[in-house]
């Protein structure tokens, strides 16, 4: 028999919407986005007609309440909801219960080449997507997943494709930051593109393949090591800079000072993934201290909550820090 007191703090709420087949949208095939939605608000629904019918403690249903309420305006705005937009939101939802989704999902970043129209995710995306806007070196820091690279390699192409830079220059530092690409077999480029590929991976998942092809061909796009920088002024050009962890102090310093006139560069990395012999002198760490505050410049801090990949790499992260967190104490 359930305790008198449980009892007492489950309720049922009802809510009705207008628009029978928007509701029908928000309940997802088979019933997909109400699953998700149980299982993260520790809710019941049952959909009835227009009616929804929600069973569960006060705190659950308030959240759960804006949550639909949220992703029913978000369809009615001509919104396409994925599984994983209504998981992203909801989680945006538990972070900040008075965000508007439609401020977030609705920003529309660029619509690729199959059509999929690239947006944020959550709150610290629009923040990161306002931070390009708004200043001419972006810092996106924190773990895999998180689409620190993905969202500045769209937010490059769509400023490529609206004229507003005349280039776009993808940089990595290769292997270690050594950059010793000698023993590795072939000429150059077969040497250096295993360490470029996920950038040429976004590239053409936002551009055809023969519009990349063509652009790589006119030297519109560029995809290059890190080492390849030295000497260059880039005006008029969207940089990004990945993988900045693995910089040094000095190759840091080096990339910072290409920036020439209207150009604007993004430098992302994960500080908890440094392959270099000493991790104390990675330039993104010292850029971190030595940068902060000064106008133009701009650092967005991600953190785990903000994966957008598969669920289980957030608790993969999850799990090694547990253990890092172990060897600490």
């Amino acid at each position: 028999m359930l305790n008198s007191e449980v009892l007492q703090e489950v309720e049922t709420k009802e809510l009705v919407f207008d628009d029978y087949p928007i509701l029908r949208s928000l309940y997802g095939e088979r019933g997909s986005h109400f699953k998700i939605l149980e299982n993260i608000f520790k809710v019941r629904l049952n959909l009835k007609g227009n009616h929804i019918f929600i069973t569960g403690e006060p705190l659950d249903l308030e959240l759960v309440t804006k949550t639909i309420g949220e992703l029913y305006q978000l369809l009615k705005a001509g919104y396409n909801l994925y599984p994983s937009d209504v998981e992203y939101a909801s989680k945006v939802i538990l972070e900040n219960p008075k965000v508007n989704l439609k401020e977030i999902f609705l920003d529309t970043i660029l619509v690729t080449s199959g059509r999929k129209v690239v947006t944020p995710k959550g709150i610290t995306q629009k923040k990161y997507i306002e931070a390009i806007r708004k200043n001419e070196v972006i810092f996106g820091i924190g773990p895999a997943g998180t689409g620190k690279t993905y969202l500045a390699v769209a937010m490059a192409v769509s400023y490529l494709m609206k004229g507003e830079v005349n280039r776009l220059i993808l940089v990595r530092p290769a292997v270690e930051a050594g950059e010793k690409l000698g023993y590795l077999p072939g000429d150059i480029a077969d040497k250096v593109n295993p360490y470029l590929r996920p950038l040429y991976d976004a590239l053409y998942d936002m551009l055809s393949f023969d519009k990349v092809i063509k652009l790589f061909q006119k030297g519109v796009i560029e995809i290059a090591p890190l080492a390849f920088m030295r000497g260059r002024t880039l005006n008029e050009a969207f940089i990004i800079l990945d993988e900045a962890q693995n910089t040094t102090t000095e190759q840091m310093k080096m990339f910072l000072t290409r920036l020439g006139q209207n150009s604007k560069a993004v430098i992302t990395g994960d500080i908890t993934q440094i392959d270099l012999p000493d991790p104390k002198k990675s330039g993104l760490v010292e850029a971190i201290e030595l940068l902060e505050g000064i106008e133009g410049i701009a650092f967005v801090f991600f953190s785990k909550k903000d994966v957008v990949r598969h669920p289980i790499v957030q608790k993969i992260i999850e799990a090694y820090e547990r253990k890092e967190a172990k060897v600490k104490n």
